[in-house]
């Protein structure tokens, strides 16, 4: 019996891949199809993958082609997968053509011809995009998401709103001096503004019956996030927090090996995320970014998506940067669970080595500076030699895969969110509880 193996991602099947299928199984008498996970995709930057695996596994089953269907989870299956199932024939499409000719070394690679004119990436740009305008005031994040939008098919960036400092740099789309305009140009709107303006410019955008990404937090208090919640629920609108850590695969991954266990119960997390920059100081003070706000929703989130939302008590330790105490330069916070800890430091005024630290009772995980768009952490134990490092690639520092993820959950009327409206609100909280000066310390 001779043995044929082909990957793919396979996403929305179209009469390339079965055609493609068919010249793979006319090779040999068993034809294996291996089909690659989400996560891999993203790993290798492939990221406009519109179905789930469930989905595309289903899909090239109901051809009847495949004899087995096998997921491809890393780099170097291809090798393994061909001893395993003692493959005699590796075939892929043309496109591919001396890719893998490695594999002949351990059989025969054959390419085949393409259909032509039909592709996935064009089958998904064909699709209506999705319209997102931007509101701006902190100019670099809005230009990286104009740039990271580029690589997701079913985005269009439909304008961005014209501030003080937009004019200083080169924008890719238009300049629109009017924020009603904006929005009756798009379907939906990125919020990268100061916090303080986000409640008035989320809810309009809301009741324009547009969709919401804005840079977390979402608001400053938890009336005001219940109010927009309940306003995009009922409207059937997303609403989402951005948070680019949250989309980096090392993270993700992190989170997924601390809630396997492997280093034990998790009883202390250290997050410190710091800069030196004057923007942050400058203009207004409702266009503002405390430190609270700009970094300390980042370090909040390995807190909350670890140790959970509901902490007993927390103390804050603040250095402002005038006796107005409206602009905190540095802000330590501390958390105290039933059977845990954690501290954040968060700072646009001081600088501090920017790493996370999470401590458990057979070990702890360290991510080095810049922890929140890592691709590498470390693993370590009691005995060095049982120590691991982990690498994941990184694209976009996560941007990209946050907005795949906007654009799916409307496309799809799905949450493909990965901060959960209990993390959200949590923040929310906890930016409210230090506004409101409690258990804060001025130094």
């Amino acid at each position: 019996m001779k043995t044929v193996i082909t990957y793919g991602t396979f996403d929305l099947l179209h009469e390339g891949h079965i055609n493609l299928l068919k010249r793979a199984r006319a090779l040999g008498d068993y034809l294996i199809v291996g089909i690659t996970s989400d996560t891999f995709d993203k790993e290798r930057g492939k990221i406009n993958v519109t179905q789930s695996l469930t989905e595309r596994i289903a899909a090239v089953k109901a051809t009847g082609l495949a004899d087995k269907i096998i997921v491809e989870e890393y780099e170097g299956q291809k090798i393994d997968d061909i001893k395993r199932y003692n493959v005699d024939i590796f075939t892929l499409g043309s496109d591919w053509v001396g890719k893998f000719d490695y594999l002949s070394a351990y059989c025969k690679v054959v390419y085949l011809d393409r259909t032509e004119g039909i592709s996935s990436s064009e089958i998904r740009a064909e699709e209506s995009h999705v319209r997102i305008g931007i509101v701006g005031g902190e100019e670099k994040l809005a230009l990286k998401f104009i740039n990271e939008a580029t690589y997701i098919n079913g985005a269009a960036i439909s304008g961005i709103l014209k501030t003080e400092n937009l004019s200083k740099v080169a924008v890719s789309c238009p300049i629109i001096d009017d924020y009603q305009k904006l929005l009756s140009m798009s379907d939906a709107i990125y919020i990268v503004s100061a916090p303080q303006t986000h409640y008035s410019l989320i809810k309009k955008a809301l009741l324009n019956n547009k969709h919401v990404l804005c840079e977390s937090p979402l608001v400053m208090n938890t009336k005001e996030w219940a109010e927009i919640k309940a306003l995009a629920n009922n409207n059937k609108l997303v609403l989402m927090d951005s948070l680019k850590t949250a989309y980096s695969t090392a993270y993700y991954r992190l989170l997924l090996m601390v809630k396997g266990n492997v280093i034990g119960d998790a009883v202390s997390i250290d997050a410190t995320s710091t800069s030196l920059s004057s923007r942050y100081l400058a203009g207004k003070e409702d266009n503002q970014w405390p430190s609270i706000c700009f970094w300390g929703v980042t370090n909040m989130l390995p807190v909350f998506q670890i140790l959970g939302c509901n902490y007993k008590a927390i103390d804050f330790v603040t250095r402002y940067a005038d006796k107005k105490e409206k602009l905190d330069l540095f802000t330590k916070a501390d958390f105290i669970y039933d059977h845990a800890t954690a501290t954040i430091k968060s700072g646009i005024g001081i600088k501090s080595e920017g790493d996370l630290v999470v401590s458990g009772t057979k070990g702890y995980i360290y991510v080095p500076a810049p922890w929140w768009k890592t691709d590498y952490f470390e693993i370590r134990y009691e005995n060095p030699s049982d120590n691991r490092k982990v690498f994941y690639q990184l694209e976009g520092e996560g941007i990209r895969y946050e907005i795949l993820s906007f654009v799916k959950s409307i496309r799809d009327h799905k949450d493909y969110s990965y901060i959960s409206d209990d993390v959200s609100k949590a923040i929310v909280k906890t930016v409210e509880s230090y506004y409101a000066k409690k258990n804060v310390t001025s130094i």
